[in-house]
């Protein structure tokens, strides 16, 4: 079983690097970025340091490597965060030098297709923060939604439990952000619908693992980061979520379903299922469209529990994936699901 400990926090006034490890969008849309930049500094009192690949689109493999090997290797670097997701960061993790960065632990912040990371680190015996991007969560129009901002200020600078909460306002429909005028006002938002719970009548206690599912699907696919020996994962507690790709319900089923049959899903005693983005700009949803989908893949996940993992405690629509607000969870920390009092604690 790997040995998880969790690095050391950042303090107010420290340096945090800011790393493109999939995408360089930073270079294409620079207004969500330059924003997240910002807050950083004046929110969160951290200098954020960039790297040569931060802006470069279509950057190597090698480089986007060798940001990761020098943003961990900085003894002035605290902590490291992504710019923003993206979808090839598999290329870069044969790369990687395991023992440099096993030996200059520090908090990484990122989720999407840093999945690929965070389950790295967390093969590496460190603890990974999922969530909170600098364009899509610290860059928002308007401001930071304060779920958000609480998180992830508690995640940065604090150790210990924190308690999660339902959202009291979302949002999953995005503007453009090539458009100057998106950043005026805050993004409209609806009321929040709550967690939905299945099998709640017990506590689970244990390490988080997962992430993205369409990213767990690849790795699987290519056998990074998975632990051959499934019990590694024993009572610990799942994360999944789905992206703004938005696959099908038949996907999602499919991907469970493979899971379960490489002896995965039932090692998992809790489930926290993502909140499903349902919008996107190449599928603009109605209401009715979107009610639809996310209702066809929570079905999906419980025809595949069902058949695989029947006792496993499940809580839906959780805010860490690909909508807002992004609470941050620890990847490979310590996630308390609490059935009978319907709560969610995590230890940061």
């Amino acid at each position: 079983m790997t040995s998880l400990s969790y690095p050391p926090k950042p303090s107010p006034g420290d340096r945090i690097a800011v790393i493109s490890p999939s995408s360089g969008l930073p270079g294409l849309f620079p207004l969500p970025y330059e924003l997240g930049l910002e807050r950083l500094r004046k929110e969160y009192g951290l200098e954020p340091v960039e790297y040569p690949a931060t802006r470069k689109m279509g950057s190597t493999p090698r480089e986007r490597a060798d940001d990761i090997h020098a943003a961990f290797s900085d003894p002035d670097i605290k902590a490291v965060i992504a710019s923003i997701g993206g979808d090839d960061q598999i290329t870069v993790l044969p790369l990687l030098d395991r023992e440099l960065i096993r030996a200059n632990p520090k908090p990484f912040f990122g989720m999407s297709d840093n999945t690929n990371l965070l389950a790295f680190l967390r093969n590496s015996g460190i603890v990974g923060f999922h969530g909170a991007s600098v364009m899509c969560e610290l860059g928002r129009p308007g401001a930071l939604h304060p779920q958000t901002a609480d998180s992830l200020r508690a995640a940065l600078f604090t150790s210990g439990p924190y308690e999660l909460k339902p959202a009291e306002r979302w949002r999953d429909i995005d503007r453009d952000w090539a458009d100057p005028e998106t950043f005026d006002a805050e993004p409209e938002t609806r009321d929040g619908t709550g967690w939905t719970w299945v099998n709640a009548d017990r506590v689970v206690e244990g390490r988080s693992w997962g992430g993205c599912l369409e990213i767990l699907g690849w790795l699987l696919m290519a056998d990074r980061e998975i632990a051959h020996d499934p019990s590694e994962y024993d009572g610990g507690v799942l994360l999944l979520e789905t992206s703004e790709d938005m696959p099908s319900a038949t996907e999602v089923f499919s991907t469970l379903r493979n899971m379960g049959e490489r002896g995965l899903l039932r090692r998992f005693p809790a489930l926290l299922m993502g909140r499903p983005k349902t919008w996107s700009f190449e599928r603009p949803n109605t209401p009715e469209e979107a009610a639809r989908y996310a209702s066809d893949q929570r079905e999906a996940v419980l025809r595949a529990m069902r058949a695989y993992a029947p006792d496993t405690t499940i809580v839906f629509d959780v805010d860490f994936g690909h909508t807002d607000p992004q609470l941050v969870i620890p990847y490979g920390g310590t996630v308390r699901v609490d059935g009978p009092e319907r709560r969610i604690t995590v230890t940061y």
